[in-house]
């Protein structure tokens, strides 16, 4: 789309990966919206984390 992204997350249920939120289009929340797969994880180098949309917990590793 041209546009610029901040931050990639992961798709857990089929691997699609989507812009984050603080990103313009903000991919990943609407693959969400339209396909009901509820956890992503960061792909950001150093960050281990997980959000679920359903339950809007941020799943941490231990």
């Amino acid at each position: 789309m041209g546009d610029t992204w901040v931050h990639l997350r992961l798709c857990l249920s089929c691997g699609h990966v989507g812009c984050c939120d603080s990103s313009k289009n903000k991919h990943a929340t609407k693959h969400f919206h339209s396909t009901k797969h509820p956890l992503v994880r960061s792909i950001e180098p150093g960050e281990d984390w997980a959000w679920c949309y359903v339950d809007e917990v941020m799943l941490e590793s231990a």
